[in-house]
């Protein structure tokens, strides 16, 4: 009988959803007529939902993750496209 362990990463799978719940929210605040970057850095800020709109469902979707884990989501995103060093 042969053993060996799987390695699951569930981070990736937060990410992707983290990233896919972003896009979902951009595009209601726009539809809603908002400045999206700006009304979701307000959200980051201060911690108030009430940045986000209910349009959608945006607001609950949105406030199902810390804000530390998008932020965490944000930053490796953005290195990943734009810094010459690699994390690896």
């Amino acid at each position: 009988m042969t053993s060996f362990t799987t390695k699951i990463d569930l981070g990736n799978n937060r990410d992707n959803e983290i990233k896919q719940i972003l896009a979902y929210v951009h595009e209601a605040l726009i539809e809603k007529g908002y400045n999206p970057i700006s009304q979701m850095v307000g959200y980051i800020m201060s911690g108030d939902p009430t940045y986000i709109t209910s349009h959608k469902g945006a607001r609950s979707m949105i406030v199902r993750f810390e804000r530390d884990e998008i932020l965490e989501v944000v930053f490796k995103e953005y290195l990943k496209n734009n810094s010459p060093v690699s994390e690896e």
